[in-house]
């Protein structure tokens, strides 16, 4: 009962104000080559601010719109440009190892989870160590890591293969954001 009272006071206090795309902590050529300057380009500047655009006019499902700026919202900001080897540390590795034993087994149970989402959506690991996904576009309290598993984040940099994708997110996974949400 009350997390779905969280989760109601959390959707009518966004419905009150206007909605905000987080600035990017980088530049948009920064997290190259994962994801390259005209995937953030049109992924950041045109998709996840529209989600906000089309909610503070009126436009379109609110709730769709809602959802969309708020994932975003967790996913930008969670990325780092990539550098050296990226392994997780402090709560956030701790929780791994609680849960899958290691990094190599986590992120194969995540690719086996993404791998079968049918279309588009998102797959995260929340913060009591489950492997969940999102079909569509929803606000969740529990995200720790968030993986958009939409095909417009993937299809520009490699185009069919998105499995390549899952396995080069991880190199640029800010894992200071993500123990913070812990």
């Amino acid at each position: 009962m009350f997390m779905r009272e969280h989760i109601d006071l959390i959707e009518a206090t966004t419905r009150e104000k206007k909605l905000e795309t987080t600035p990017l902590p980088y530049a948009e050529d920064a997290l190259d080559p994962v994801l390259s300057r005209d995937s953030i380009n049109y992924h950041y500047e045109h998709l996840a601010k529209g989600y906000a655009k089309r909610y503070n006019a009126g436009e379109g499902d609110a709730d769709f719109n809602r959802a969309g700026s708020f994932l975003h919202n967790k996913f930008f900001p969670q990325l780092r440009p990539p550098k050296g080897r990226n392994l997780p540390r402090g709560a956030v590795l701790a929780l791994i190892e609680d849960k899958f034993g290691n990094f190599d087994d986590f992120k194969d149970a995540v690719k086996e989870v993404a791998m079968k989402i049918q279309g588009s959506g998102w797959v995260y690991l929340s913060t009591g160590g489950e492997i969940k996904t999102i079909k569509n576009h929803a606000v969740r309290t529990d995200i720790c890591v968030l993986i958009d598993w939409w095909e417009h984040v993937w299809a520009t940099d490699y185009q069919w293969d998105k499995e390549k994708y899952l396995d080069n997110i991880w190199r640029i996974i800010d894992w200071d954001v993500c123990n913070e949400r812990l």
